[in-house]
């Protein structure tokens, strides 16, 4: 695709009728400073427990994965289950919703692949 195919097709999806763009909420969705790094563990092994996750994202304090993944959560991109035994045990996977966005993860990738040295 060209460049100006490209962005012909983007003004015609861009900017909806009421004039909002699409991408606006996504961005806010997935910004944050672990968000995206969350969604990339849990992309590799999923279901992970916040132990797990906590060891895999190093500096992150306890506050701020709980946050994060309330967050993730309330933005229906992560679920939370959680187990009543002893000890307690709770568990995150991706939703579908989560889960969707993988193609646009790997796009993503793709671009840092050959752009990002």
């Amino acid at each position: 695709m060209t460049y100006e195919e490209f962005t012909e097709k983007v003004s015609s999806v861009i900017l909806t009728e009421s004039g909002k763009c699409p991408v606006t909420p996504v961005i806010q969705m997935l910004q944050g400073k672990w968000k995206l790094q969350i969604l990339y563990e849990l992309c590799i092994k999923s279901p992970m427990r916040f132990g797990e996750l906590k060891k895999m994202l190093k500096p992150i304090t306890n506050t701020a994965l709980t946050n994060a993944l309330k967050e993730l959560e309330t933005s229906e991109l992560v679920q939370r289950i959680q187990y009543n035994e002893m000890p307690l045990r709770v568990e995150y996977s991706l939703t579908e919703k989560g889960r969707d966005l993988l193609p646009v993860f790997y796009a993503i990738s793709q671009w840092g692949l050959k752009y990002i040295p």
